[in-house]
């Protein structure tokens, strides 16, 4: 009678969460989703998908996720599976571990940077990190 039915990630594809400017989060933030955050955190955040912080965005914590470009401030440590963006007005501080890394002229950025080796991915599943070899 009650049964909440559980929703597929197929089904979330293509959907985005959105956090708009003037808004601030404390806390953290973990979703299956793509994201775009034009507010502040001060928190972690995870995803399986990919994050976009706008220009007036700022992020004050630790990041995980697939995929990023960045615009806005971010002061902590990342890790992106794939491609990370800096885009020209970013401002990165901190500690950066990625696949891949894209920065444009005119970006701050003032971190030290890893890139992972791309025999292996780093799969993040409900939470739950496993690798997963490249064929």
């Amino acid at each position: 009678m009650f049964n909440k039915k559980t929703t597929p990630y197929t089904e979330l594809l293509g959907k985005t969460n959105r956090i708009v400017e003037g808004t601030v989060i404390k806390g953290d933030i973990d979703t299956q989703t793509d994201f775009r955050f034009d507010g502040e955190l001060i928190g972690n955040f995870k995803s399986t998908g990919k994050l976009v912080l706008g220009p007036t965005g700022t992020i004050t914590g630790d990041v995980i996720c697939n995929n990023a470009d960045i615009e806005g401030k971010l002061n902590g440590t990342i890790q992106v599976n794939e491609l990370l963006n800096v885009k020209t007005k970013a401002s990165i501080k901190g500690e950066v571990t990625v696949g891949k890394l894209s920065v444009e002229p005119g970006a701050d950025f003032s971190a030290t940077c890893i890139m992972k080796d791309n025999s292996s991915n780093l799969l993040i599943n409900d939470g739950k990190e496993a690798k997963q070899k490249n064929k």
